[in-house]
């Protein structure tokens, strides 16, 4: 009997090719609402998502005959991982997908704050030549501190082997330090640290993590990327500190306020205020969930999840 499985999310098409040269049956189903989907999903074995909605106990009750879930993306927040693995339900992700696009968006992203290359291009477009106001700064002396050093965190660690600086990581698990970087304390990080860079999953620990009693713990001022998940920071707290200083400038890939499926931002017209400072404010840089979002790593998402697939399942 061949494996069923239920793609509920377009991907890049290798996905589905070679799945289906592997003898694996597949089905699509794009636009049904999540009832829908739950009114059949015991008639397939897996099931491939992204982020359209989540895979909460009731829909696993559903699928009675699941054997695996797979997530073509880092993180595996939109499932009820502990319910789904207790149930015999195998979970794959796909970290080593993308982890090289968000290793160099955060590199640019760091490199665009300190010389306001985004400033300066929308002043001369705006008819303005500013020199002193857009003189910026140098990585090169520069401590990089990472939270979080998995797929994404090692990636980016790797990027700035090529600059003058001294790279500094926190991360739960211990003795995982590498030539890249060295694993310190979270308060010799925040001692040391002149940018911050978040490479976190959401968790109940993560959510809320960067908060004004966590930004404060820092010793000097610094700059701040994520490009993780917007949960994890108190947006109202992290513009406080920008408005004393203490934060010399963001760059945001991800929101507090963005839906799960990360395709749309707000849930209703409304614009909060802190995100009202950081669209005026010349010293952030906003991109809409990009970080991982590039051709080349659509196509790697895809070939990691087919592997990881026919390795098991095949």
């Amino acid at each position: 009997m061949s494996i069923k499985i239920l793609h509920i999310d377009s991907n890049n098409p290798i996905l589905w090719q070679q799945l289906e040269e592997a003898g694996f049956e597949n089905h699509a189903d794009f636009k049904s609402s999540k009832e829908e989907i739950e009114a059949k999903i015991q008639d397939y074995n897996g099931i491939v998502i992204r982020s359209r909605f989540k895979i909460d106990k009731t829909f696993l009750d559903k699928g009675a005959n699941l054997q695996f879930i797979a997530r073509v993306g880092a993180g595996l927040e939109s499932i009820d991982c502990d319910y789904a693995e207790a149930k015999g339900i195998h979970l794959i992700a796909a970290p080593e997908g993308n982890r090289n696009a968000v290793a160099e968006h955060s590199l640019g992203v760091i490199l665009s704050l300190f010389n306001n290359l985004n400033q300066a291009d929308a002043e001369i477009r705006a008819g303005h030549w500013n020199r002193e106001s857009n003189r910026g700064h140098e990585l090169d002396g520069k401590t990089v501190g990472i939270i979080g050093y998995g797929n994404m965190g090692k990636a980016f660690a790797k990027k700035l082997r090529g600059f003058d600086v001294e790279v500094l990581f926190h991360d739960i698990l211990e003795n995982i330090g590498d030539e890249n970087a060295k694993q310190v304390a979270l308060a010799e990080l925040q001692n040391r640290a002149d940018v911050l860079s978040l490479h976190l999953p959401w968790t109940p620990e993560t959510d809320k993590m960067v908060n004004a009693d966590f930004i404060n713990a820092f010793a000097k001022p610094f700059w701040i990327i994520n490009t993780s998940r917007g949960k994890n920071i108190v947006t109202a707290d992290l513009v406080e500190a920008m408005k004393s200083k203490k934060i010399l400038g963001a760059g945001l890939d991800v929101l507090e306020y963005e839906k799960l499926s990360f395709e749309t931002l707000f849930q209703d017209k409304n614009t909060p205020e802190a995100f009202q400072y950081l669209l005026e404010a010349k010293n952030v840089l906003l991109t809409p969930h990009i970080a991982g979002w590039t051709f080349e790593s659509h196509e790697r998402l895809a070939q990691v999840i087919v592997d990881k697939i026919k390795a098991v399942y095949a």
